[in-house]
């Protein structure tokens, strides 16, 4: 009994509680005309309880979003349908978009009445302040009757995914040599990358040319060899972005691991416009794979935003200690070209890092000034990412030392050079 008078409002409540008083004075004053009264009264609001709950499951909701992806900012639109797949007209419809605190406030709409067959299209806007992967809905709608007598709420599950992926700036194109990595069974690698010789060769085919047999392997097989080609090559590159809380300052969005973030973003993106496949690791030495991404460094043309996904998500640890000392994170790490977003570093985990660096292979660094995002309770020794970039690059690094005024073009152009650069880090 109680969960059938439950969806009545206030109002619904009290007609059935003065329609059961006139109802109850009638019997006892024998007055045949109040009694009516009261059983209308009585009426009223069980007609609108039925009425309303028959509607409820005669409505349907579809949604859509556009675009998916947004930069921090940015702004998504978001389509709420409402369809009356009854026969009968609805009442008063009042929708509510449930949006996380990270896109705004919940959304809500009023509706007036919906024919049978008809459709309402709701739109509104989000803007996307703070980076992630964020749920949008469900839609939830509350239906009333005419008379204001009885309301009852229904939910549909269709949600929205948006992802707000971190800023980027444009980058200056710099020579980056050393960073080729084959995928195939063909072309001369450059030895500049790992000082190695990879050719594999094959057996010698009537029609190929005498100055591709391999010599060596024919002295070794006894057999005619030749190189191998027709190889699919592309270039490939490491982003290795410094996770851990301990080596960052800074709250929210002016931390330096967000400006970290930024950087790692912009520089993957401008990799990726370049045809390397680009590969994020964390300070754990662990791969970020982006969602829906296939193999370990995707490349082409939705490369650059399966990456600006794994930067939308990633976050800080709290392991205090770099991840590189694993043999097969080292190895990943070294094949192709290393850019490194470095927070606050010791000298021993300097060392760490600048060992990271293989043969005559190219590695950048971006080494963030942590001191310019601390507090004076927490800035770091004064001088230890200077000393820290001086040992990287006496290990063949090319480093830039950065700060909050840094600009980012400007340091990545500086890479361009062997030593250690320092603009604006404080």
């Amino acid at each position: 009994m109680l969960a059938a008078l439950r969806p009545l409002t206030r109002r619904g409540r009290l007609f059935l509680g003065l329609g059961a008083a006139v109802t109850l004075a009638s019997v006892l004053l024998e007055q045949r005309d109040l009694m009516r009264v009261g059983i209308l009264l009585l009426a009223l609001p069980l007609l609108s309880a039925v009425l309303v709950a028959r509607t409820r499951y005669k409505l349907a909701s579809a949604r859509g979003l556009r675009p998916a992806r947004i930069t921090v900012d940015g702004v998504a639109t978001t389509v709420v349908r409402v369809e009356n797949v009854s026969r009968l007209p609805s009442g008063l419809v009042l929708v509510e978009d449930a949006v996380p605190w990270q896109l705004g406030r919940p959304q809500r709409f009023v509706l007036d009445q919906v024919e049978p067959g008809g459709r309402r299209d709701v739109r509104y806007e989000v803007h996307g302040t703070l980076r992630g992967r964020h749920t949008i809905g469900p839609v939830s709608v509350q239906l009333v009757d005419p008379f204001g007598l009885c309301r009852t709420t229904r939910e549909f599950t269709t949600t929205d995914a948006l992802t707000v992926v971190p800023s980027t700036v444009s980058l200056p194109a710099i020579p980056l040599t050393g960073d080729w990595s084959g995928l195939g069974e063909s072309r001369a690698r450059a030895v500049s990358s790992s000082g190695e010789d990879d050719v594999i060769p094959r057996e010698y085919r009537t029609g190929d040319e005498l100055r591709r047999v391999h010599w060596k392997s024919t002295a070794r097989s006894g057999e005619l060899m030749v190189r191998r080609e027709e190889q699919p090559w592309r270039t490939r590159a490491t982003i290795y972005l410094d996770t851990r809380a301990v080596a960052h300052r800074g709250v929210g969005a002016a931390s330096s691991f967000e400006w970290a973030v930024f950087a790692g973003a912009s520089v993957a993106s401008h990799l990726a416009r370049r045809g390397y496949g680009v590969r994020l690791l964390d300070a754990e030495g662990t791969w970020l794979r982006p969602p829906g991404a296939a193999g370990d460094a995707p490349a082409g043309p939705e490369a650059e935003g399966l990456l600006l996904d794994s930067f939308a998500t990633v976050g800080l640890t709290e392991t205090p200690a770099l991840g590189v000392g694993d043999p097969a994170a080292r190895a990943r790490i070294r094949d192709g070209l290393l850019v490194a977003m470095l927070g606050d570093l010791d000298l021993a985990q300097a060392e760490a890092v600048a060992a990271l660096r293989h043969g005559h292979s190219l590695a950048l660094a971006l080494v963030l000034d942590t001191s310019g995002w601390a507090s004076r309770s927490t800035a770091p020794e004064d001088g230890r990412s200077a000393r820290a970039a001086a040992l990287l690059s006496a290990a063949g690094w090319r480093v830039a030392v950065c700060g909050p005024s840094t600009d980012l073009p400007t340091a990545w152009r500086s890479l361009a050079r062997a030593g250690v650069t320092a603009g604006g880090a404080r």
